[in-house]
């Protein structure tokens, strides 16, 4: 049935861009094989002109809302046609420099690893079929950094999908510090990659307010809710900003930490201060803020927290819960 109205639409669109003059449903009725079928007598001349009718209505419909611009033409004898002008109709030319050419290619080496990778690639072909000039190359090398964004979460197309289309979500969520994964409904906002993992912002609808969650804590299936978003989305998605000031980027405080020699290179980028203790150890002064202890965490026994003593606290407590599994 879909493929039948798909032919039927794409019949209808080519003779509406085709004609010069205005087609009444008449001659549209007899152009295309589809509204033939529904024509034809089966309950009465009655039935299949209200047959023919309603399906024509909803094909302009579709079509409209399609983006093809059809014209109502009303002649002097007062019938009426339907026709779609090509120049109401034609998307202005794509013009590129090379600049705009390169960083076109820039994007789509960027999800080369990624399921995108083919629509990144289909789009720049279309631009060439559309008008790219033949000689620049979307795909030249213009620098000797050549960036990759790793998608390797399960989670991350379903909710992208889920973020274009404005759908809750529902999935299992397993916090740094907890041992076992927690169900979350979430109306998702956006996606962004941060130190090289992927977070999503969203609304919470069980603690009603807006969360960011890492991809990799995500466990089993992203199941899609029938139902709307609840939560205004905000013009702008500050997920990287969050997920900074949790790991202590915007913090006012900070934190003397034991960090093993030849480890923990992040860390090491970060801190005011390093002193070497020998023994294979250096103390290091870090920004502390709001989720700073769930990535120390991360280091595993390569950190240990000498102040504050929340903070300490708070490490202990994250890997006791990791150790209970």
């Amino acid at each position: 049935m879909a493929i039948a109205k798909a032919e039927r639409l794409m019949n209808l669109a080519l003779c509406l861009l085709g004609t010069r003059r205005p087609l009444s449903k008449r001659e549209l009725r007899d152009s295309i094989e589809a509204y033939v079928e529904a024509s034809r007598p089966g309950q009465g001349t009655a039935g299949s002109d209200d047959s023919f009718n309603r399906m024509f209505e909803r094909d302009k419909d579709d079509l409209r809302e399609l983006g093809l611009v059809i014209e109502t033409v009303e002649s002097l004898d007062g019938e009426v046609g339907y026709l779609a002008r090509r120049d109401s109709n034609r998307l202005p030319p794509i013009t590129l420099d090379a600049e705009e050419a390169a960083a076109l290619g820039l994007a789509a080496k960027v999800w080369q690893q990624a399921r995108l990778a083919g629509a990144a690639s289909g789009a720049l072909q279309k631009l060439r079929a559309a008008g790219l000039p033949e000689d620049v190359d979307p795909y030249e090398a213009h620098s000797a950094l050549e960036p990759r964004i790793p998608v390797h979460e399960a989670a991350f197309e379903p909710l992208m999908l889920a973020c274009r289309d404005r759908r809750p979500v529902v999935f299992d969520y397993r916090k740094a510090n907890a041992a076992q994964p927690e169900v979350r409904h979430v109306e998702p906002w956006a996606l962004e990659c941060w130190r090289g993992h992927w977070y999503l912002a969203g609304f919470d609808s069980d603690r009603g307010a807006e969360r960011v969650f890492r991809l990799s804590r995500i466990t089993g299936k992203v199941r899609s809710r029938g139902a709307r978003f609840t939560a205004p989305v905000p013009d702008v998605v500050t997920v990287r900003e969050t997920v900074a000031s949790w790991a202590g980027e915007t913090a006012d405080r900070s934190a003397r930490i034991r960090l093993r020699t030849g480890a923990g290179y992040p860390l090491r980028a970060k801190a005011a201060a390093v002193r070497e203790l020998g023994d294979g150890w250096d103390e290091l002064e870090i920004p502390y803020g709001h989720g700073l202890d769930a990535w120390l965490v991360e280091f595993g026994p390569d950190v240990v927290v000498l102040e504050p003593a929340e903070l300490r606290a708070d490490v202990v407590d994250r890997l006791r819960a990791v150790a209970k599994g």
